[in-house]
């Protein structure tokens, strides 16, 4: 069996604009409304190609979807000693990529409705959980399970988020706004995640 050539700089060029304008459309519609129509066109290629990158919608929906999970995951690195500006630089990326809640929360709707965002087999929090753990020994975070501990946190991070359901922010409001909110997440979560 011979390997597949690597792909080319135009095939790659055509692979991200696919990628890019999937999650655009997926973070609008979800799995169940994006059209790949619409995907095909706005990266200026074709459905052929399309599938011939990504093999069916459910599969684009999947590439993009883990992608946003490993971007925050580079992006945004927990530091289990000071889970309060974590929150703090989560609400950033959120408040800057919206699309990534929204991504979410699509996966959650359509997908997942109760238990881990994804299957354990593709989970990407191991080491997460293991520094608030670590964390936890040493007596720097509150005991119980890691799990609940990181989902709070992120929880809280995403008070503003587009699907909060109390208030959206966005990223043209005055900064003084952004930082009253930053400033209470760090305190509510440095009190929430304090040891006992």
């Amino acid at each position: 069996m011979t390997a597949e050539p690597a792909p080319t700089p135009k095939g790659e060029a055509t692979r991200r604009r696919i990628l890019d304008a999937a999650l655009a459309e997926f973070a609008e519609h979800g799995l169940a409304g994006a059209r790949v129509d619409r995907i095909a066109a706005a990266a200026q290629a074709n459905k052929a190609q399309l599938y011939a990158w990504f093999g069916s919608k459910d599969q684009l929906f999947d590439a993009v979807f883990f992608g946003s999970l490993h971007r925050i995951m580079d992006e945004t690195p927990i530091d289990a000693d000071d889970l309060a500006d974590w929150a703090v630089r989560l609400y950033d990326d959120y408040l800057r990529r919206p699309d990534l809640i929204r991504l979410s929360t699509w996966q959650r709707l359509e997908r997942r409705p109760t238990g881990h965002l994804v299957a354990d087999q593709d989970r990407v929090d191991a080491e997460k959980l293991a520094a608030i753990a670590r964390a936890q020994e040493q007596g720097r975070v509150r005991a119980g399970d890691p799990l609940d501990v990181m989902a709070l946190v992120i929880s809280m991070s995403m008070a503003w988020s587009p699907v909060s359901g109390v208030w959206a922010a966005t990223a043209d409001e005055p900064p003084t706004d952004h930082e009253a909110r930053r400033d209470l997440l760090r305190r509510a979560v440095a009190a929430a995640v304090a040891p006992d």
